[in-house]
């Protein structure tokens, strides 16, 4: 299972819960950390989050097994690394 790392600090909340909301993704503590887990490829729509840019494109703070598959000003998506 891959996993993403999103530190815990207020401004990540939102972007952890719209994420949470994924039947395929499993949320947990981890440290400072939120570590969201999957098997799978997903995504986060930061029209969702409502998170300001800046929010959004520092929110990621480690990655282990997805690659980045696109992050525009709408959609941060993750892919299986191969």
């Amino acid at each position: 299972m891959a996993s993403v790392y999103f530190l815990d600090v207020p401004e990540n909340r939102p972007v952890v819960e719209v994420a949470e909301r994924s039947q395929q993704v499993h949320v947990t503590k981890n440290g400072p950390y939120f570590e969201i887990s999957a098997a799978e490829p997903f995504e986060i729509d930061r029209r969702a989050t409502g998170a300001r840019h800046a929010v959004w494109y520092s929110c990621v703070a480690g990655i282990r097994g997805f690659r980045i598959a696109g992050w525009d000003k709408n959609s941060l998506r993750f892919e299986i690394q191969s």
